[in-house]
């Protein structure tokens, strides 16, 4: 079955979910023909970024052989901005446009961004960049004064709700106002991360245990955030508790045993981080049923602040 956040990705602007203001502002640049050649994409994930950019590619007659997507999670050197300026100069293969989609721009390196500058500069007229990031204070300031900026926001509750009554209805899947308040507090103003909870819930009957399940995916991603956040070198306090904070409302004991599980497999395969497994896994051996999240808050201080 096809990921609900794919088969229900809007298709124009006017079904973009919880982004009035910038669909407002793209529609309003494509109708007086004045969009830039480079723009900048920045918000939250799973707000809609690259949801905007695909439609605004449509709107600009953009044939899908002249699209390019690139993530910089994995493209993030200098060799991709290398490879687009070697393909940008010649024309289309079909429609008026060629479009560069570039995902998660922050993780660019330094190098990268400075090549991809020069490009800014003197961009061809079929040419567009299109930028998106969660961070882009990690840009270069020249590469973000080139670009015209969409800012983004979360999402708010009650338009991720109406999202999720609406693709359940499509779905024909009932959704309870537990479980639609269990993932709306989960999703954090994510459309993309509340349908994802969503459909991992689907196939299951039972209201009580698409509940349980809801609460099991969060917790394991907060338990993926926190051991990714301990094994960090040189992680400050003020960054740990940040993202302890971010978890105070799930299951501190379920945390705990993921994290653990996270240890284990670092120490197992040993290496440099083997020391660190081995002291989070002192840290965190003893239950957390009695003093919960400040079990697990102590426990990562030790960590921490104890080095």
């Amino acid at each position: 079955m096809k990921e609900l956040y794919k088969k229900h990705r809007p298709k124009d602007f006017n079904e973009v979910v919880g982004q009035e203001s910038a669909a407002k502002t793209l529609s309003s640049l494509i109708s007086k023909d004045k969009i830039p050649h480079a723009l900048l994409f920045t918000g939250p994930s799973g707000c809609g970024k690259t949801t905007l950019i695909r439609i605004l590619a449509k709107k600009l007659k953009c044939s899908k052989m002249d699209y390019f997507e690139r993530n910089c999670a994995d493209f993030k050197g200098i060799d991709t901005i290398r490879d687009i300026r070697g393909s940008m100069m010649t024309a289309p293969l079909k429609g008026r446009c060629k479009i560069y989609a570039i995902d998660e721009a922050h993780k660019l390196t330094n190098d990268a961004q400075n090549a991809f500058l020069k490009i800014l500069e003197d961009t061809p007229s079929h040419i567009y960049f299109m930028l998106a990031t969660t961070d882009p204070q990690k840009l270069l300031k020249t590469v973000r004064t080139r670009c015209t900026e969409i800012t983004l926001k979360a999402i708010p509750d009650k338009e991720i709700g109406r999202l999720l009554d609406e693709v359940a209805k499509k779905e024909e899947t009932p959704i309870s106002s537990e479980l639609k308040n269990k993932i709306i507090n989960a999703s954090e103003g994510s459309a993309r991360k509340a349908l994802v909870l969503l459909h991992q819930v689907m196939g299951i009957d039972e209201d009580d245990k698409r509940i349980e399940a809801v609460s099991s995916s969060v917790a394991e991603t907060q338990a993926i955030q926190i051991a990714r956040t301990l094994f960090k070198p040189k992680v400050s306090w003020k960054e740990m508790a940040e993202v302890i904070k971010g978890v105070e409302n799930e299951d501190a004991e379920q945390i705990r045993w993921m994290v653990l599980g996270y240890a284990k497999a670092i120490l197992l395969n040993g290496g440099p981080l083997a020391p660190k497994a081995f002291q989070v896994i002192e840290n965190f051996r003893d239950n957390w049923y009695d003093c919960k999240f400040a079990g697990l808050a102590a426990g990562c201080y030790a960590i921490v602040v104890g080095e």
